[in-house]
């Protein structure tokens, strides 16, 4: 049957991207930005692999949630193609890192297992949006790069570095996010989680550069992003759209991850 007489979302596409496809636009810069980040500062054959095998992971969460609790019959049985083609893909591509990289490395990824199991409790009761769910889910992705950088050979303070950076990246802007949207909505502005993780990231960004684990790019940026959250949620405090502030964290996420990690090869 011609797909062009069927009805849209009848369609192979559009039936993809309503099985597959992340609803949470913000969810893409949080998953995608930590691997880059490690496959720039780190890069390997190894972590390419791990790092295609997350994303395959990342894809694999929506019809996940489709085929263990949705209450259409037919749209779990749908979902579960593509689900077992998503874990299939993150089974070969961890199957060929370790392959590439050895067992080593694997105690890298416990950390980030463990805050990804978290957020899948909440995600799977419908609960991805809470403030937990949403750090766990932002910190199981940020603690990769700390993996990728074994798989490169790097020492394990300088893995932890790598890990501890993006961390500073993703959790107090996951806050800071939440907060300017909280306020949007009912205005009341809870700054201070947001204000706190942001000067916590920057004096551990500090800690790590005078120790010589961590470029000076790295407090740079960081003290960028804690500039952002006062701008924010202290003075001027400007109200924004959902859609505008996803555009600047995308922007500001992107311009981090590139500085910093190339900054980290040098």
């Amino acid at each position: 049957m011609d797909h062009a007489l069927l009805p849209a979302a009848a369609r192979p596409s559009a039936r993809w991207r309503d099985l597959v496809m992340p609803r949470e636009h913000g969810s893409w810069s949080l998953a995608l930005e930590p691997l880059l980040f490690g496959l720039i500062a780190g890069p390997s054959l190894a972590g390419g692999g791990l790092a295609l095998a997350v994303v395959a992971a990342f894809f694999a969460r929506r019809p996940l949630r489709i085929a263990l609790g949705d209450v259409s019959p037919d749209r779990r049985a749908l979902a579960r193609g593509p689900l077992g083609g998503l874990i299939g893909l993150a089974t070969v591509f961890f199957l060929g890192a370790v392959a590439l990289g050895g067992w080593a490395w694997l105690v890298w990824l416990l950390p980030a297992a463990t805050a990804g199991a978290v957020f899948l409790h909440f995600d799977l009761r419908a609960a991805g949006r809470e403030e937990i769910a949403e750090i766990a889910g932002a910190g199981a992705f940020a603690l990769v790069p700390a993996a990728l950088a074994a798989l490169a050979g790097w020492s394990a303070p300088d893995a932890g570095a790598l890990a501890l950076v993006m961390l500073g990246r993703t959790v107090p802007s996951v806050l800071g996010v939440r907060a300017c949207l909280r306020a949007a909505k009912t205005g009341e502005r809870r700054a201070g989680p947001a204000v706190a993780g942001a000067a916590l990231a920057l004096t551990v960004g500090l800690g790590l550069v005078r120790a010589g684990h961590a470029p000076a790019a790295a407090v740079a940026g960081l003290a960028v992003l804690a500039a952002r959250t006062m701008f924010l949620l202290v003075w001027p405090r400007p109200v924004w759209r959902a859609r505008t502030l996803g555009m600047i964290e995308t922007v500001l996420g992107a311009g981090f991850v590139l500085t910093v990690a190339w900054a980290w090869r040098a």
